[in-house]
C-alpha cells in the first residue's frame, strides 16, 4: 500500500490523498491529486513543493497547464534539453544547477516548507502502523 498526501503547508491540513498498491510512481499520482483540489474549488493552488520523485515532464506540463508554479527539486543528473523537456522543467534544471542553495534558500521558493508535509505523512504512517499494531494484537 502507498499513500500519496497533497498538503496545504499554511493550514497544515490535508487536502488531497489517494492509496494505491505500491508500484504507482509518485510522479503519477501528482495530477491526480492537483485534478482533485481543483474540482473542490475549497483550496487555490499557488504552488507546489516537491522533491525529486516529482522531477518529471508530465508533472512540469500538468502544473504549467493548472498555472500552478512548480517548485520540484530536480534530480541530480538532470540536464537541459530543448527537444523532449517542458520549458518550466529546463528552467528549473537551469536554476538549480547555478546554484542549489540559493534555489533552497530563495523565499519565493520556500522549498524548505516541505518539512510540513514530510511531518504530517510521518504521522500518517505512525497512526497507519500503531493501529495494525493493535488490530495484530486483538487477533492474537
Amino acid at each position: 500500500m502507498k499513500i500519496h498526501i497533497a498538503v496545504d503547508v499554511k493550514s497544515k491540513k490535508i487536502i488531497s490523498m489517494k492509496v494505491t498498491d505500491e508500484h504507482i510512481h509518485d510522479s503519477k499520482m501528482l495530477p491526480r491529486l492537483v485534478e482533485e483540489i481543483i474540482k473542490s474549488k475549497d483550496v487555490r493552488i499557488d504552488n507546489i513543493l516537491a522533491d525529486g520523485a516529482y522531477d518529471s515532464n508530465a508533472v512540469f506540463k500538468c502544473l504549467a497547464d493548472n498555472e500552478i508554479l512548480p517548485y520540484v527539486k530536480v534530480r541530480k543528473n538532470a540536464k537541459v534539453n530543448k527537444k523532449t523537456n517542458h520549458i518550466l522543467r529546463n528552467l528549473s534544471v537551469i536554476s538549480q544547477k547555478n546554484d542549489l542553495q540559493r534555489w533552497w534558500k530563495d523565499s519565493i521558493v520556500s522549498y524548505g516548507k516541505r518539512w510540513i508535509a514530510e511531518t504530517v505523512f510521518s504521522y500518517i504512517k505512525e497512526r497507519l502502523l500503531e493501529n495494525m499494531f493493535i488490530l495484530s494484537n486483538l487477533r492474537t
